[in-house]
């Protein structure tokens, strides 16, 4: 009854007050037929107004009937003044042109300024009430940045987790890309990763994409699981008129002295009603590249040779591997959007997005392993080490797509059917989606030979970030030592697909007496849905197979030695088999090669998820004063997850499976807070609260047990959502030559964050001894942060020196988690939380003049904690990173320009340690790369 009372008071609320007035609704855009997002569109004697969306598009309501003046203000621009007529019951159009040079828009002139990408990003950053940093595309064409997780690292807060070079996983303020949202248009972007919720930034090209928005402070109306925070990707809109736009070029990878290919185009125009508009785009890049790698497990134990117990020693490594990669990554992407306006008061969308990744890899990998210390007789004194060597080739069958390499084939794809319609006063929006993505990896084969053991070994650890070994005896690793091992084929699968639904209901409210405000309710449902199909298998040459297999001497061998290694001369890779000769082999012929099934590689790996999420909120944002604004409301958000497993006996026996089921509500009130002390500058206060649901991999009921290593690793279906308190404080003062200076300071109160809890059997119960490895949630974690950021062109230069324009911004973020525990059960204590990076840093210093333009770009993160072990000597860091890059621009003409492009010139690598930043893990390093090429730009 009382909905029904809700109902019939909005309707008769809608009803009287459109039956005395009219609707204002329009677009904005520049002189080149592209929107203008940002905007502040408003009838000053009405005391009402609207800012522009990303489409450039703007709705006053409930506007009285008669002639009015209506005002644009920009960033950087005059105001702007035309008048509109307004009638009872019908809603009308006014498109407006914003131009940038000195002509004229309805007697007022617009001189001074250009009406470029920054001044766009600032107009809407600065018109938002929340704590958000927007990006738009042409500013992302200002840096060398090939992907969107490459553009996003510029942003202030941000930095990434890097794969083979190019920027992947998305850390906002410090917190770790599972406890952020990506979306696109709106809908969630699902995942191909198998193991976490992390969306690959770097499967999609940065020229498909028109805006990024990153929401540092979600409204209620946005999802709740957006811990750290929440990045919208929009695509480009159907343009006002005809836009044809293409690069194309070429370069170089430095460290395989291969090309690079890329080009795009975009194509849109509308009717000449003006009612349907469209835009198509497509880009593909080439880059034919590698990588150089040396990895280790250190140990600062052994058994001691008198008194047979562990003792202390020196850290040395268990484990050490030299890794040679040969990658070729082609990234291929297809947009087509489409509008239709039916008339002023209803419009549809059709958006549409695939992205397709083929990502082709050889490795070639030498690794010592089973390494123990040799001890000077009758002492615990080290003297030398002995192990064992292992060379392995990774590839791939012998076809046209892999080509004799492991094929990683990812997709995604993303269509969305949305509406905007107006009903009196009632705005209605509307968005359905489907959205998929897959990662395929067929017919990976790796092969792999092996000496004996007890090699005699020689350890340099004089610097622990390049440690290595070597063979004191030449005669023990000769290639007819190396016996066959393994021949393997894996198959892997991995699927996410989303079903998105929202509607979104807009009443125009003035409570207060102080100018438009608004009353906003609506509700979503996300089904989502991801499995995981793996299967592995090895084979053995039959007595029948003509080829001998036996040792590395008898097959196809090539010496990957490199004296210009990157890590350093000291890390001798060696002979390995070919890839050529691994895709050639006829493994499924029965007369050739034994097969079989080995489910340890995989029965763990295998799971079914399913996750609906139904999600309902209020919000009104209303002008307290003429200069305070407050937006307040709630969102609940119910999860339903349904997760399939497999249980394991001694990693291979599948004795059935496991569903648990689990299901929670989460309630997340917000307030924001948007003081406006002049036109130019702006503070912000905001209280959130959000969440961050676990890895689908954590929550499947799986028990593994490893008996050849002593692990039993545990799925926990029972974990708990992570929930954070939030409070942001930002100030911004916008320079009215487009530039920003700004400062603020935030806080987190993050509860039951999830780690991974590393224990042991106790003695009495099966196992014991085996040490256990269980997601478990953490008790809470406190995240305080302070950012800094400043934009400015520096006119007030004398001469050429005007040209120049200055872009930093600055992270600090400090935090403390408690409530985990080492392999005894004891609390640590003095932790960092897991991905908080401290310190976040970007610079760049640009040149532009009407020809010409140049800017020389740095960008660092700091090292932070990113896996725990089982005690302080076992955790994994994430080293600090330092990227340089420089581009050059210049017009040849109005349309056409002449790019060229530097990246990472201070050739910085990869880098985890273990323990101390001394003591590396892991280092990979990419060298530079070289791109040149043309855009072409005809409106």
């Amino acid at each position: 009854m009382k909905a029904k009372l809700l109902f019939l008071f909005l309707l008769i609320n809608v009803g009287l007050s459109y039956s005395q007035t009219g609707n204002l609704k329009g677009v904005v855009t520049d002189e080149s037929g592209l929107f203008v997002p940002g905007a502040n569109v408003f009838l000053a004697s009405l005391n009402k107004g609207a800012i522009t969306d990303v489409n450039g598009e703007y709705v006053i309501y409930n506007v009285e009937e008669g002639t009015h003046e209506l005002t644009i203000q920009y960033l950087g621009f005059k105001d702007v003044k035309t008048n509109v007529t307004i009638e009872a019951n019908k809603t009308i159009i006014s498109n407006l042109v914003l131009t940038e040079n000195a002509d004229q828009l309805d007697a007022v002139t617009v001189t001074g300024y250009s009406l470029n990408s920054q001044a766009k990003a600032l107009n809407t950053q600065r018109n938002k009430i929340n704590v958000t940093n927007i990006v738009s595309t042409d500013q992302i064409g200002k840096f060398p940045d090939a992907n969107i997780g490459d553009a996003m690292r510029r942003i202030p807060g941000i930095t990434m987790q890097v794969d083979q070079g190019e920027s992947r996983d998305i850390i906002i303020r410090g917190l770790a890309p599972q406890l952020n949202s990506v979306t696109l248009n709106g809908s969630r972007i699902p995942s191909a990763e198998g193991d976490n919720r992390n969306v690959q930034m770097d499967l999609i090209p940065s020229d498909m994409i028109q805006t990024i928005e990153v929401n540092k402070a979600v409204t209620p109306d946005m999802d709740g699981d957006a811990l750290g925070g929440s990045v919208n990707l929009v695509t480009r809109s159907s343009p006002q008129s005809f836009r044809l736009s293409a690069t194309a070029g070429s370069g170089i990878n430095f460290l395989t002295n291969k090309r690079i290919l890329t080009g795009s185009f975009i194509l849109g125009d509308r009717s000449k009603n003006k009612k349907f508009g469209w835009m198509v785009s497509a880009s593909i890049n080439d880059n034919d590249f590698g990588s150089d790698n040396v990895e280790g497990v250190w140990v600062n134990e052994a058994e001691s040779p008198i008194t047979g117990e562990d003792i202390t020693v020196n850290p040395y490594l268990e484990e050490s591997d030299i890794r040679v990669y040969l990658v070729e990554r082609i990234r291929r992407s297809f947009s087509a959007n489409f509008d239709y306006a039916f008339n002023a008061n209803n419009k549809i969308f059709f958006k549409s997005m695939y992205n397709w990744r083929d990502d082709r890899e050889n490795r070639f990998r030498l690794r010592y392993d089973n390494i123990e210390p040799v001890f000077e007789s009758g002492t615990e004194n080290v003297s030398g080490y002995t192990g064992r060597l292992r060379r392995q080739t990774k590839g791939g069958i012998d076809n046209d797509r892999s080509q004799n390499r492991r094929l990683e084939d990812q997709r995604m794809y993303n269509f969305t059917l949305s509406g905007e319609h107006l009903f009196g006063n009632l705005q209605m929006d509307w968005i359905t989606s489907l959205a998929k993505a897959s990662e395929e990896r067929l017919n990976e084969r790796y092969t792999s030979y092996r000496t004996g053991s007890n090699i005699d070994l020689a350890g340099d650890f004089s610097d622990p970030e390049f440690p290595s070994f070597r063979p004191t005896n030449p005669n023990q690793v000769t290639l007819d030592q190396f016996n066959l091992n393994s021949i393997s084929e894996e198959n892997q699968y991995t699927e996410e697909e989303d079903v998105n639904a929202f509607v979104n209901f807009t009443l125009p409210q003035d409570w207060f007496g102080h100018g438009d405000g608004t009353f906003k309710f609506g509700g979503r449902l996300r089904l989502k849905e991801k499995f995981r199909d793996n299967n592995f298998f090895e084979f053995e040459p039959t007595d029948g197979n003509p080829q001998a297999f036996s040792t590395l001497a008898d097959v196809p061998t090539r010496d990957y030695t490199d004296a210009d290694y990157l890590p350093g001369s000291q890390y001798q890779a060696g002979s390995f088999v070919t890839a050529d000769f691994l895709g050639s082999l006829n493994l499924n012929n029965a007369s050739l090669f034994d097969k079989e099934d080995i489910p340890d590689e995989y029965l763990r790996a295998n799971y079914n998820v399913s996750e609906d999420v139904y999600a309902g909120y209020v919000m009104a944002n209303q002008k307290v004063s003429d200069k305070l604004s407050v937006l307040a409301g709630l969102r609940v958000e119910s999860t339903k997850v349904t997760a399939i497993g497999n249980q394991i006996i001694d990693e291979e026996e599948l004795i059935g499976q496991v569903t648990d089921e689990s299901s929670y509500t989460n309630i997340l009130p917000g307030v924001h807070f948007k003081y406006d002390l002049n036109d130019n500058t702006v503070f912000r206060l905001a209280w959130t609260n959000t969440l961050a649901r676990p890895n689908y991999e954590d929550l499947v009921p799986t028990v593994d047990v490893i008996a050849e290593d002593s692990e039993i690793v545990l799925g926990n279906s029972d974990l708990d959502p992570t929930t954070s308190m939030n409070f942001d404080l930002m100030a911004e003062h916008y320079f009215d030559n487009v530039g920003i200076l700004s400062g603020g300071v935030f806080y987190k109160r993050i509860n039951d964050f999830i780690y991974t809890q590393i224990g042991e059997v106790a003695a009495g119960e099966p196992n014991a001894g085996f040490r256990t490895f269980q997601p478990q949630n953490g008790d809470n974690a406190f995240v305080t942060g302070a950012e800094f950021s400043f934009q400015r062109q520096l006119d007030f230069l004398p001469g050429f020196a005007k040209n120049f324009g200055i872009y930093l911004n600055y992270t600090y973020l400090n935090s403390q988690a408690n409530g985990i525990r080492n392999e005894d059960g004891d609390e640590r204590g003095d932790l960092e939380l897991p991905g908080a990076t401290p310190n976040m840093f970007n610079a760049s210093l640009g040149y532009g003049d009407k020809k010409f333009t140049a800017r020389l770009s740095a960008n660092f993160s700091d090292a932070y904690l990113d896996e725990l072990g089982g005690n302080n000597f076992e955790d994994r860091y994430y080293d600090q990173q330092l990227f340089v890059d420089f581009n050059v621009t210049f017009a040849i003409n109005k349309n056409l320009r002449l790019y060229a492009d530097l990246t990472n010139i201070t050739n910085q690598p990869l880098r985890y340690f273990q323990g101390v930043r001394s003591r590396t893990q892991q280092v990979e390093f990419y060298n530079r790369r070289f791109t040149i090429g043309l855009k072409y730009d005809l409106f």
